[in-house]
């Protein structure tokens, strides 16, 4: 699959697929590694980087994957492009808007991503929809020790793998895990779950990571501490803590529909109606009427709708999916116009 046909797929992050994905969106392993030989990224003059570039390019597609990769060079694509790769989580926005040669490979179904030439010479990404934390590990790893046969990596043995920020040093590694939590927001309890994570040194990030704020009441919880800990650890560590929220999140679920049903039904089918009906809708708005719809659909408190339909309409109608549909650059009204329009469209059909 190319990038032209990229933006027609809802790729694996938005699957609504495995274990526990009525609350867990995602489950994501990612690796920080740099090249010996070359100086961190800040450092990098334009003639190094691309060289480097070209190197890492080179290594990724000469090496055997247990799934097919594409290599884009960020450079090559125009703007819209790298939107879209950032709405469906392969890059980041500084990958995005940085100068220079930088690339990305990914897999067919988004599974495995390789960022080059981002914060760290390489950045590898495994995401799998539903809390496959331990699955996920294990595939990264393997990729990991795939890709070190061909690139010697900078390593120290007292302190581990060598990054460009020292938050990363040791594993180099940020296990993530994307949840759904909107009855834990619509009673004011969420705050409970960022005093718990922080407890035990995890942070609570938005739905684009790092420095972004929770949309759709959605939110990533991420580990801080990558040296003196095994990676084995972390991944145990996840294994006992998400559970609770799943817990919690699913406690609060029953009593709203148990004690408040009418009033919670009142909103989700208000915020169904304000979808099918808008002439003219924010991406904002539309992620926080899509929160309530998919939690209405999990309960069964709106059984006409698919849960594959509003999955997809998560994605399908961020700024840079619309624009590559529509073959157009937008302006923020036009936008919001045309994801009113789309929207209704897919949802007439169900």
């Amino acid at each position: 699959m190319g990038i032209s046909e990229l933006h027609k797929t809802a790729g694996e992050w938005l699957r609504g697929a495995g274990p526990e994905s009525d609350i867990v969106i995602s489950s994501r392993v990612r690796l920080a590694r740099n090249v010996e030989g070359f100086p961190f990224i800040p450092q990098l003059t334009p003639e190094k980087r691309t060289e480097l570039e070209s190197l890492l390019r080179d290594r990724i597609l000469e090496t055997s994957f247990p799934r097919r990769m594409l290599y884009l060079n960020l450079k090559d694509l125009d703007p819209v492009d790298r939107l879209l790769l950032v709405e469906r989580h392969l890059i980041s926005r500084e990958h995005m808007n940085t100068e220079g040669d930088r690339g990305v490979a990914f897999s067919e179904q988004e599974m495995v991503c390789i960022m080059t030439n981002e914060e760290d010479h390489l950045r590898l990404q495994v995401i799998r929809s539903g809390f496959q934390v331990e699955d996920t590990w294990n595939e990264i790893d393997q990729i990991d020790n795939l890709l070190e046969k061909g690139i010697r990596y900078s390593f120290s043995s007292q302190f581990g793998y060598l990054t460009s920020c020292p938050t990363n040093v040791g594993t180099g590694m940020r296990v993530s895990v994307m949840l759904h939590l909107p009855a834990l927001v619509l009673t004011k309890q969420i705050e409970k779950v960022y005093h718990a994570v922080a407890k035990v040194n995890l942070s609570v990030r938005g739905l684009f990571g790092e420095g972004t704020q929770a949309s759709g009441d959605f939110y990533q919880i991420s580990n801080q501490v990558t040296l003196g800990v095994a990676e084995t650890d972390l991944v145990r560590e996840f294994r006992g803590i998400v559970p609770k929220i799943i817990e919690y999140e699913r406690r609060v679920r029953d009593e709203l529909t148990k004690d408040d049903k009418g009033r919670l039904e009142d909103r989700v089918w208000r915020a169904y109606g304000q979808l099918k009906n808008a002439r003219q809708i924010s991406s904002d708005e539309t992620i926080e009427h899509l929160s309530l719809v998919r939690m209405g659909v999990n309960l069964g408190l709106l059984n006409s709708l698919d849960m594959s339909v509003v999955n997809e309409l998560f994605i399908f109608t961020q700024p840079g999916h619309l624009q590559k549909s529509t073959g157009k650059i937008m302006k923020d009204k036009d936008r919001d116009i045309a994801r009113a329009n789309f929207i209704r469209s897919r949802l007439e059909t169900k």
